[in-house]
């Protein structure tokens, strides 16, 4: 007896399997995982991490490729741009919601033309300062930068990143004048800071860490509502003269839209077993970061909300694109 199949059961099976042998072919070949930031960053560290789980898991090379620029434009225009088959991944931080709001003009849509797969942790910002600078306190640095009005900088990660927008903020809010120094990443930024060519950075706290903990720099305050674990001596920026400043970053991990689903879900499942990991949890906790690992669908809700809160932040301050 012969079985006869409705054309479009045959071409829901043919979908599915489809799937199937898309999900147990991936991947079959090394992976490019971008970082639109210059090398040195917190992002580094986390692309590691996840990428040596990959490769233990999947058997193939993940490369970590730096593509900084444009505010991080330029990487994740090249990972929206790429195949839709899983082998290219971008981790990304608040300026990609930013920019939503910041840039007149992407090429590329933040929500249609790339996918959350997770995002992987949230953190606190540091603000910190060379040890040249003569201040130990907010309240200190305060009262020094009012003294010498317009003469000190603060650097930032990029025009429009979130370490520019928390720079405004303490200014706006303490009523300084600091002239801002935009960089193309974390690494060039301490690169100036360190020597106290630039005066104040806040930044997330995983990227700059490594050298406060080495005593490079000068961690004297962090920015969110409850002091970081790893930090308990360290106050808030509102507890040590700033009421009501916070601000907080993130990582998430995108792949150009359209990658089939069985896909996402593999990549998904293995990157939240990379932040079960104790070196991994160990790791972002030193930097006063704490894991995450929520689902797509979870990401995608959480990034439509970091645009509406950073679009709010940048009309506010009437900044515009530079």
């Amino acid at each position: 007896m012969k079985m006869r199949f409705e054309p479009a059961v045959l071409l829901a099976f043919t979908a599915l399997w489809g799937s199937m042998a898309c999900a147990q072919s991936f991947p079959t070949k090394p992976i490019r995982f971008i970082i639109p930031t210059a090398a040195g960053g917190g992002s580094d560290q986390i692309v590691r991490f996840l990428g040596n789980r990959y490769t233990a898991v999947w058997g193939q090379q993940v490369v970590a490729d730096n593509r900084p620029g444009a505010g991080m434009v330029i990487g994740i225009d090249i990972a929206a741009k790429a195949a839709p088959d899983g082998h290219t991944l971008v981790l990304v931080n608040p300026s990609h919601a930013i920019n939503a709001t910041l840039m007149a003009r992407l090429p590329y849509d933040p929500v249609n033309d790339l996918l959350p797969i997770s995002v992987v942790a949230t953190q606190a910002f540091g603000l910190v300062v060379p040890n040249s600078l003569p201040v130990k306190s907010v309240k200190e640095m305060i009262t020094y930068v009012k003294s010498k009005p317009g003469e000190l900088s603060y650097g930032s990660s990029g025009p429009g990143s979130a370490s520019h927008l928390a720079g405004e903020m303490f200014t706006g809010m303490t009523g300084t004048q600091m002239t801002h120094i935009a960089y193309k990443g974390t690494g060039p930024v301490l690169a100036d800071l360190i020597p106290g060519r630039v005066h104040m950075y806040i930044n997330p706290m995983l990227a700059i860490i490594n050298q406060v903990n080495a005593g490079q720099l000068r961690l004297l305050a962090v920015t969110t509502q409850k002091r970081v674990a790893s930090q308990p001596d360290v106050p808030t920026v509102s507890e040590a003269g700033v009421p009501g400043y916070e601000a907080s970053s993130w990582y998430m991990v995108l792949v150009p839209a359209k990658t089939p689903a069985p896909i996402v879900n593999q990549i998904h499942r293995e990157t939240v077993n990379a932040l079960k990991a104790k070196d991994m949890q160990d790791m972002l906790a030193k930097g006063g970061t704490e894991a995450l690992g929520n689902t797509p669908a979870e990401a995608m809700t959480f990034l439509k909300t970091e645009i509406a809160r950073w679009g709010k932040v940048i009309k506010q301050a009437n900044l515009k694109q530079q």
